[in-house]
């Protein structure tokens, strides 16, 4: 708790003195991410006219995935050193590896947005929620939902996922975060911001999952 404290009252001196510089620190969300909810952050590229900053012709995921050969900065790295590392990569996109603090849940905004209108009318708990440019909404759930997706649809008597339009995202994958922009289509903003109970503690995928599986289903019906 002390930690936590600690570190909050250090974002809220950054964001003050950016405050006074006219414009929010890209160092001040990563510290929020790796400070307050706990997750691990990696410097992400940029798109640019239409181009990946990676410089690599015919990348698979222009301005949206990690930076070649960038640290892993820490949940719970000291807040000095968060922004000294920041600082190394001006422009960077924040970047979230999924499968450690969580999975994600993915499905089409306009069904996740309803979806989330529902959970929340049942008082079903719900983690944070991003939606993305191109008009994904992600769901951030406990670890392990990815690979146990199928299953679990299976066993609530959805066959085939990918007719949902659902997808899940596990270890070894990445999400961009926001404020940044995603693939040059312009930033992911939060739908459901991060709260300290579940950020740290995301919710099972099963208990979401009816209803994500049923509005998804409403949805392309």
């Amino acid at each position: 708790m002390g930690f936590t404290i600690g570190i909050s009252r250090g974002i809220r001196d950054i964001r003050s003195g950016s405050r006074r510089r006219g414009r929010s620190s890209d160092g001040t969300v990563v510290a929020e991410y790796t400070g307050l909810w706990g997750w691990d952050v990696v410097p992400g590229v940029r798109a640019v006219a239409g181009s990946c900053s990676c410089g690599r012709s015919g990348c698979r995921a222009p301005g949206a995935h990690p930076l070649e050969h960038a640290p892993v900065i820490r949940a719970g790295a000291p807040l000095d050193e968060v922004t000294a590392l920041w600082s190394e990569f001006p422009g960077a996109s924040v970047m979230l590896p999924v499968g450690r603090a969580f999975d994600v849940i993915e499905v089409a905004e306009p069904a996740g947005r309803h979806a989330l209108a529902r959970l929340e009318r049942m008082g079903l708990p719900v983690g944070p929620v991003a939606a993305t440019p191109d008009g994904r909404a992600q769901f951030l759930v406990a670890p392990g939902a990815a690979a146990a997706l199928p299953d679990l649809l299976y066993r609530m008597g959805w066959d085939d996922p990918d007719a949902l339009d659902l997808r899940g995202l596990g270890r070894g994958t990445h999400i961009t975060a926001p404020p940044s922009d995603r693939a040059g289509l312009g930033p992911v903003r939060w739908l459901r911001s991060p709260a300290l109970d579940s950020a740290s503690r995301p919710p099972e995928a099963r208990l979401l999952l009816g209803t994500l599986a049923y509005v998804a289903h409403r949805s392309g019906s």
